[in-house]
Parts: structure tokens; sequence; C-alpha cells
């Protein structure tokens, strides 16, 4: 992926799945990468020597406090990759205010406040590249996930209104949407044969999508060759919003 080279990389959430794969793609384009982890500074480094990161961060993004001292931590960056997540599966009724709270807080407060803080220096420089991590739910309707879907809807929202500002100061924000992939978040459903194949019946691939299918698409919008796609949902999901 040409442009990638030496350029400064922030992916949230990069010690399994889908930002394990991004980082480590970032890493193999020559990029300077900084692996995130929630909590736990150990795993975060072991990731990070595994692929070849330059460096690792912790950040708990349910926290504010935690959430603006990231930026402190890796400086300014080219390039935001914004996947961090939390997912909570409950029905209408069942849904409680703490994972209402917690959902909120690290799905949309905290890209919206990572977004402040790494703009500025993009838009001063006259070049970036912001991606988030959507869901195919933006589209397509679970009743077990109503909550987590109208975070990503939200980011959606924000990331085309901050997409309309930001494109004429040379830096673009996309999104992504990832549908059912092979991660850890994932694992009961692959783990178990009627599930998956229930699951797999949906998709008119046939197949889960797996993550360095996501990352793939995330290299390509941080690359120059993307500098035209502005505030676009790229859906990576087999066909299952169909």
């Amino acid at each position: 992926m040409s442009g990638l080279n030496g350029k400064r990389v922030l992916v949230t959430g990069s010690t399994q799945g889908i930002g394990y794969a991004t980082a480590k793609r970032f890493v193999e384009a020559g990029a300077e990468v900084f692996v995130h982890c929630s909590r736990d500074q150990n795993k975060a480094e072991r990731v990070a020597k595994e692929i070849g990161a330059a460096h690792a961060v912790v950040a708990d993004l349910s926290d504010l406090a935690q959430t603006k001292e990231l930026h402190e931590k890796t400086g300014d960056v080219d390039i935001l990759v914004l996947n961090a997540s939390v997912q909570y599966k409950e029905k209408l009724l069942d849904i409680t205010d703490e994972h209402f709270a917690a959902q909120v807080n690290v799905n949309l407060r905290s890209t919206l406040k990572l977004i402040q803080l790494y703009y500025p220096a993009m838009e001063k420089k006259g070049w970036g590249r912001i991606v988030t991590v959507g869901t195919v739910n933006q589209q397509r309707q679970h009743p077990e996930l109503s909550m987590y879907a109208a975070t990503k809807c939200a980011v959606m929202s924000l990331v085309k209104n901050i997409a309309k500002t930001a494109a004429p100061h040379g830096v673009t924000v996309n999104n992504v949407s990832p549908g059912a992939i092979h991660t850890p978040r994932n694992e009961a459903v692959w783990a178990d044969p009627q599930q998956c194949a229930a699951v797999e019946a949906q998709i008119p691939a046939g197949r889960f999508g797996t993550a360095e299918e996501t990352a793939a698409t995330i290299l390509y919008l941080a690359g120059e060759e993307a500098g035209y796609i502005v505030g676009d949902d790229l859906v990576i999901d087999g066909g299952m919003r169909l």
C-alpha cells in the first residue's frame, strides 16, 4: 500500500480481532504503529512485539480522563483508526443503565473525543486519515443489538458531518462496517456448528468474513489511493445486509 511508510498510526483496540489484523497490516506497510489495549499493558507490549509495532499504550476509553491521556501518550498521528468498542447483546427490556452508559461512552463519546484531540494536527499538516469501525447492524436489524447499533449509527452521523469539514484540509474521515467476522467477539457462535450454520445461511457469500479482509479495507482507506473517498461507509459483510 503506497504512502504508508513512516506514517504514525494509532489503532484502538488492537490486541485482538480486527484491530490486531489492522495494526499488523500497517506494520507490514512500513508504518510506525501504536498498539492500544484498554487495561493490560503487558498484553499491549506482547502484541506490539509479536507484530513488530513500535509502541504499546493503554487507556480505558470508557473513562474520559484516560481517553484524553491517550493523546498525551502517543502524540499526534497521521492515521487514526477507531476500532475499540463495547457490545452487549440484550433484548429491549433488558438493556441496563450500566450497559447503556458503557456502550455510549466507549463507542460514541471516545470516538468524538479522540477525533477532537487528533484532528487539529492533521488539519495543520494538510493530510490525515480517520477511519471508524462500525457494524452491519447499522443497516441490518438485530433484536439484541439495538443499543450497540444505535451508537454505531450515531458514529456514522459524526463521520459524515466531520468529513465535510475535514475534506478541504486534506483529511478524510470514513467508516467501515464489518458483518459476521471470525473474531473473539463471535467465537461462541463460531464454535457452535448449529449457530454457525444459521448465521452463514443469512450471508449470500456463505461464510464468516476474516479480520484480515476488514483490515485490508481499512488500509486502503488510509492510503493515498483513497484520498477522494470522503464520508463514506464501506460495508464488508458478504452481502449480509441485503
